[in-house]
């Protein structure tokens, strides 16, 4: 496994990491992650799978970089302390490694959540500030809106179908050194399904760039991500040789005539 730095925090975390919505698997799949090197594991309070994250970690926590979110509904200052207590208790651990807002919210004043996220560090809950789901303008407003602490991530979707973010957003989080981690990196499966299922549009493309390589076509859709120095995968997965598989999507690229083919198949 690969590892990235954090933002320009001088933290390395895995180019591949694991995403745990609906994950309803028992410790295997998660702790062989873990064993591979992906062992940036990312939770939310409103996944529901904080308690199952916090007990199959707490064998080896000290090998972890945890990652959770606080609910867009809960972005005033007390309720976002409230929300990382009960992250806090349900995952059973002292504190969390990146806390994230899952979603951003014109209800509440953004400076005053961030205070809070502040505050958050200042009190030993939380080591890094990040955000989910936030466009450029309100990246621009989170960032000004820090006192204290820099925000070190922005958790968005983008695959090769979900191309958008490529127009500002990558940009503007290059600039500011911030960690785009790219969540359902495979279209939630669409773009490599399962034997018997109908293939879509670019799948033999993905196949053809990986039998080059000796890969698969999803490890080519997370290197494609992966061509970005500054962002990481979170695939999620509740199966040991998918697992496995994921991993082998980190150190490798893809070369020129492989990015060319693969912009045709899947047009921004």
């Amino acid at each position: 496994m690969q590892f990235r730095e954090l933002g320009n925090t001088g933290v390395k975390v895995p180019e591949v990491g694991l995403g745990t919505w609906q994950y309803t698997a028992g410790p295997e799949p998660m702790l062989r992650a873990i064993e591979l090197g992906s062992n940036l594991i990312d939770t939310a309070e409103m996944y529901g799978t904080e308690e199952r994250v916090g007990s199959i970690i707490k064998p080896v926590r000290e090998k972890v970089f945890l990652a959770t979110k606080v609910s867009g509904n809960h972005l005033r200052y007390d309720a976002v302390l409230q929300a990382a207590e009960g992250s806090l208790k349900r995952l059973d651990t002292g504190h969390i490694d990146l806390y994230q807002i899952h979603w951003p919210s014109s209800a509440f004043p953004i400076k005053e959540t961030m205070r809070a996220m502040e505050t958050l560090v200042d009190r030993g809950m939380v080591k890094h500030i990040g955000v989910s789901n936030f466009n450029v303008r309100e990246m621009e407003g989170a960032l000004a809106a820090m006192s204290k602490y820099p925000i070190v991530s922005n958790q968005v979707k983008y695959h090769l179908r979900v191309r958008d973010i490529e127009r500002d957003l990558i940009p503007y989080c290059q600039k500011h050194k911030v960690t785009v981690i790219a969540y359902s990196p495979l279209a939630v499966g669409a773009l490599t399904p399962k034997p018997g299922h109908k293939k879509g549009p670019g799948y033999e493309v993905l196949a053809k760039v990986g039998k080059k390589h000796g890969k698969t076509p999803a490890q080519v859709a997370m290197a494609w991500c992966l061509r970005h120095p500054w962002m990481i995968v979170i695939p999620k997965s509740q199966n040991i040789a998918r697992i496995e598989e994921n991993c082998g999507a980190s150190g490798w690229k893809l070369d020129a005539d492989d990015l060319r083919e693969l912009d045709r198949a899947f047009p921004a």
